[in-house]
């Protein structure tokens, strides 16, 4: 058992568990932001109706691009939050003064 535990302090085990917890609630947060607020939004200013909903007939198939679209905005936006998350925490100050 004291092995473990000094692997565990040592390899930083509970900071990632904690960042894998932490990036979850942050994705569905996002996720419910981008499906609460910006679909809407979208579907408003282009009297579209639900963005995720939008499809196109090419001959027998039907494309989602609605869907595609939505997944991107949602991406972005979690892209965004990360980014700026780890700016303000300084990471990536730290990484560049190891160098």
């Amino acid at each position: 058992m004291k092995d473990f535990k000094v692997f565990i302090q040592e390899q930083g085990v509970v900071g990632l568990a904690v960042g894998f917890i932490l990036g979850g609630a942050v994705s569905a947060l996002v996720a419910g932001f981008v499906t609460g607020i910006v679909d809407p939004l979208i579907a408003w200013l282009f009297d579209t109706g639900n963005l995720a909903e939008q499809t196109t007939a090419v001959g027998d198939a039907e494309l989602a691009w609605g869907n595609v679209v939505a997944l991107a905005i949602n991406f972005v936006v979690v892209a965004a939050v990360v980014y700026f998350g780890v700016k303000n925490l300084g990471l990536d100050k730290l990484d560049k003064e190891k160098k």
